[in-house]
């Protein structure tokens, strides 16, 4: 028997994981179903590979191709056909080809008798908070409705993904280049020098002995250096997969200084547009909540909106809930307690996420703008530094010809 950590969700919108001890991944499957969970993951508790797997798993569908692919089936919905017909058509023409497995497998277990969410959640490759939305339209018997609002709600968050990977690239590119360059200069360029100017017998400058104290050392020990960074890389990436881990760089990040504040507003953007949508389609808020928690990529701010479920479920106002966790920003707590008071909830959360994702995208781009000139001047002062303390000693040599 092995024990697998299963990512589950029961009727009432909670996302939790728990251990299942099953002979294999499918039987384990089987069994939350039977228990009535819809199940999103399953991997092996103690097998790392399967992690990465699973996680590659998760991300296999990119997000233009699930737009893409819920206008198609939006679009067949509203002409009138049937969701299994529907879903015959995408397995064999989706536009994404790695789509169609997919959709075949959803389309053999709505065929079963299974709800589509039910099928989707069996899949486990779609995200909980889509199939949450999908749950609510088959409710409601606004499938149609509800689609369009997703819809609406990935148009926004795939753009905001779209436009922050964008501004990330160029200085990602100079900061790169700014190490190789380094790199080349510190462990072949210097060395070299060093030596011409050991046979040449050159009295050495200051800030040339302080360079080449720290090169010549470095050349030396280049491979064991680059195999500590990629195993310490490789061991903080793994704790921050960790739930300690995680909410533990979660509470360092907003404390940087500038992007801190981003970081916290993007992720309560991400956060308040979900819940929205969730609302929108139909969702009870306890529910939604629970769901909106899993969606969010933040391990501290999900930890938080969670226990602030709770205290909703308790009868707690949902702004004084979200005050007690301290990290969503006044102005938003002040607009949701409107939106409480008005009965406009939903339409209240969708402002807020329209000013935090404008306000980000603002101060992003404009701290994005002198980012790389900050790295272009550090660049120039480090690597000026280094040719300057590399040609000194060829100013010393040649005076000293012009003395003999």
């Amino acid at each position: 028997m092995t024990d697998f950590v299963c990512k589950v969700g029961d009727a009432s919108g909670r996302v939790f994981q728990q251990v299942e001890t099953a002979q294999s991944e499918v039987e384990a499957r089987q069994k939350l179903a039977d228990r009535g969970f819809y199940v999103f993951s399953v991997r092996n508790q103690f097998d790392l590979l399967a992690q990465f797997g699973q996680a590659s798993r998760d991300r296999k569908i990119r997000p233009a191709d699930f737009l893409i692919f819920n206008q198609q089936f939006n679009t067949l919905v509203r002409a009138g056909l049937p969701i299994l017909r529907a879903l015959d058509l995408l397995a064999e023409r989706a536009a994404a080809i790695r789509l169609r497995p997919i959709l075949g497998d959803v389309r053999q277990r709505v065929r079963a008798g299974a709800l589509l969410s039910e099928a989707m959640a069996a899949q486990g490759s779609f995200p909980p908070v889509y199939i949450t939305v999908i749950a609510a339209g088959e409710r409601s018997g606004n499938l149609t409705g509800v689609l369009e609002q997703y819809i609406s709600y990935l148009r926004v968050t795939t753009g905001f993904r779209s436009r922050l990977i964008t501004a990330l690239i160029y200085p990602a590119v100079l900061v790169m280049v700014a190490i190789i360059v380094v790199t080349y200069l510190a462990t072949y360029a210097l060395p070299q020098f060093a030596t011409l100017y050991q046979q040449l017998n050159v009295p050495l400058p200051t800030s040339t002995r302080i360079l080449l104290s720290i090169a010549l050392p470095l050349r030396n020990y280049f491979v064991f250096l680059v195999a500590a960074i990629v195993a310490g890389s490789a061991g903080l990436f793994l704790w921050t997969r960790s739930d300690r881990g995680a909410i533990a760089i979660d509470r360092i990040k907003p404390r940087i200084p500038v992007f801190g504040d981003i970081w916290i507003k993007a992720q309560i953007a991400q956060f308040v547009r979900t819940l929205s949508t969730l609302l929108g389609g139909g969702t009870p808020l306890v529910p939604a909540l629970r769901t909106s928690a899993a969606a969010i990529g933040s391990r501290l701010i999900a930890t938080s909106v969670e226990r602030a479920s709770e205290r909703v479920k308790e009868g707690q106002t949902l702004h004084l809930s979200l005050a007690e966790t301290k990290l969503v920003p006044g102005l938003a707590l002040e607009m949701i307690e409107v939106g409480e008071a008005s009965g406009a909830l939903p339409a209240m959360l969708t402002s807020v996420a329209e000013f935090y994702e404008e306000e980000v995208d603002t101060r992003l781009q404009r701290t994005l703008s002198w980012i790389p000139i900050a790295i272009l001047v550090v660049m120039a002062v480090v690597i000026g530094f280094i040719l300057i303390s590399l040609y000194l000693p060829m100013f010393s040599l040649q005076v000293g010809s012009v003395g003999g």
